[in-house]
C-alpha cells in the first residue's frame, strides 16, 4: 500500500509537476529513507517527533544541512500530497523547521576565460564537432538548465525572431534571445545533421542526448580554460547570469530569462558581483 502511494505521488511530480527524472530520483530516494527509517506500516501515522528524530540520525551520519534541507522538502511536499489525498488527517511537517545553512555563492567562469574559449573555438568539420560546439553555446548563451537543453525541440527555435521557445520547470514557458553566433552555430549543426528527429541535439547514432553526455562535454571543454575544480552545465547557468548582471542587465528581466519563480533566488547573483566590485575598489583605490 505504502509502495502505491509513493509511486503515485513519483508520478504526480513527473507528469503534472513535470519536474525533471533526476529530481525525481532525488524524492524517491529521500522517501526511501524516510520509510526504512520509521518503518513502511507507520507512513500515514508519522508525528512531528519521528521526524525530528530522523533529523537526529542525519546530523549524527554527518549529513550536511542542505542535503537535509532537501530530503525536509521531499517530505513536505509528499505529506502535502497526501493532505490533499485525503490519505492523512494532518500535516506533520507543520512544524518542522529547515535547519540553518551556509550561504553559498553560485560558481561562475570568468569573462576572459569565456572571452579565450571564444577566440580559440575552431570550425567545426563534421556532425559531432558542431554539435559539441553547440552544446557549450547554448548553455552560456542563453543560461537554460540542462533538462532544458536536453529536451529541446526543434520547432522550439526561431531563428528568423533570434528566439528560442523553452518548457521550464512546472511546464513554464519562456522566450529567450539568442545571440547571431548562436544562430549560426545551430545552422552549421543543421547541415551536418542527416537524422530524422525533433529533438534539436541528438548523440552520434540520432539518439535524444542524456545528462552524462552533456556533463562530461562541458567538464572536458570548459576545463582547457577554466582553473574551476567544478565544471558543470550548471555552472554555465551562472555564468550566463553573472555577466549579465556584470554588464548591468537588469535583475528582473535575469529573473525571467532564467526561468526563476522569485527574484529571490535570482538575487544571489548580486553577491558575486558585489565581490567583484570589491576587488576593483581594494585594487584601484588609493586609500583602500
Amino acid at each position: 500500500m505504502n509502495r502505491e502511494l509513493v509511486n503515485f505521488f513519483l508520478d504526480h511530480l513527473s507528469i503534472e509537476r513535470r519536474l525533471s527524472p533526476h529530481t525525481i530520483t532525488s524524492y524517491s530516494t529521500d522517501l526511501e529513507q524516510f520509510i526504512a527509517f520509521i518503518e513502511p506500516q507507520k507512513l500515514l501515522e508519522v508525528q512531528a517527533m519521528d521526524v525530528r528524530k530522523w533529523l537526529i540520525s542525519l546530523s549524527d551520519d554527518t549529513i550536511q544541512n542542505r542535503s537535509i534541507n532537501r530530503k525536509l522538502a521531499t517530505l513536505r511536499t509528499f505529506y502535502k500530497y497526501l493532505l490533499r489525498s485525503g490519505k492523512v488527517a494532518e500535516n506533520p511537517m507543520t512544524s518542522i523547521r529547515m535547519v540553518k545553512t551556509t550561504k553559498k555563492l553560485p560558481h561562475f567562469v570568468r569573462e576572459s576565460e569565456m572571452e579565450n574559449l571564444v577566440e580559440n573555438r575552431k570550425i567545426a568539420s563534421n556532425f559531432s564537432e558542431a554539435r559539441d560546439e553547440l552544446i557549450l553555446f547554448l548553455l552560456y548563451g542563453t543560461g537554460i538548465r540542462l533538462a532544458e537543453l536536453i529536451s529541446l525541440q526543434n520547432s522550439q527555435v526561431n531563428l528568423a525572431a533570434k528566439t528560442i521557445r523553452v518548457i521550464g520547470k512546472r511546464n513554464k514557458e519562456r522566450v529567450i534571445p539568442i545571440p547571431q553566433l548562436l544562430i549560426e552555430l545551430i545552422q552549421a549543426y543543421r547541415g551536418f545533421c542527416t537524422f530524422e528527429n525533433s529533438q534539436l541535439l541528438l548523440t552520434d547514432k540520432g539518439d535524444p542526448l542524456y545528462p552524462m553526455f552533456v556533463q562530461r562535454l562541458v567538464k572536458k571543454n570548459l576545463g582547457e580554460f577554466s582553473q574551476l575544480e567544478k565544471l558543470s552545465p550548471h555552472v554555465l547557468r551562472h555564468t550566463y547570469a553573472t555577466h549579465l548582471l556584470n554588464r548591468g542587465a537588469d535583475l528582473n528581466a535575469i529573473k525571467e530569462l532564467l526561468g526563476h519563480a522569485n527574484l529571490a533566488a535570482t538575487q544571489v547573483y548580486t553577491h558575486n558581483s558585489m565581490e567583484k566590485m570589491k576587488a576593483i575598489y581594494l585594487q584601484a583605490h588609493p586609500k583602500a
